[in-house]
């Protein structure tokens, strides 16, 4: 069981990044799904969720600029990370939205100015 994160980076600002989230182990198609970030210094904090019947939501600061989203033939789930400022650098991690939490290992996002 388990989620493994991809996709990070270096990009400019203003730049694009695709992140992925691969679920293995587990029905994928019945959970919900989280993006957490954590920047240096700071507490990990939620990015966006997509339920299971793919309702996303998201954190103020995502809201326009990142997309978040699922396909389950492919066990996978994305974040379409648009309009990348400085203050998204970040280790970006996947969790899965259960009672007992399953979180990926992370990926690097590095936005330089």
């Amino acid at each position: 069981v388990q989620l493994q994160a991809s996709g990070g980076g270096l990009v400019q600002a203003g730049g694009s990044l695709r992140l992925s989230c691969k679920a293995s182990g587990f029905y994928f198609s019945r959970y919900g799904m989280l993006w957490y970030r954590q920047r240096p210094g700071e507490q990990r904090e939620m990015v966006a969720g997509i339920t299971e019947d793919r309702n996303p939501n998201y954190a103020d600061f995502a809201k326009g600029r990142f997309t978040i989203s699922r396909d389950n033939a492919k066990n996978t789930m994305y974040l379409d990370m648009s309009s990348l400022r400085p203050e998204d650098t970040a280790v970006y991690y996947c969790k899965r939205d259960s009672t007992v939490g399953l979180w990926g290992q992370g990926t690097q996002v590095t936005v330089s100015s």
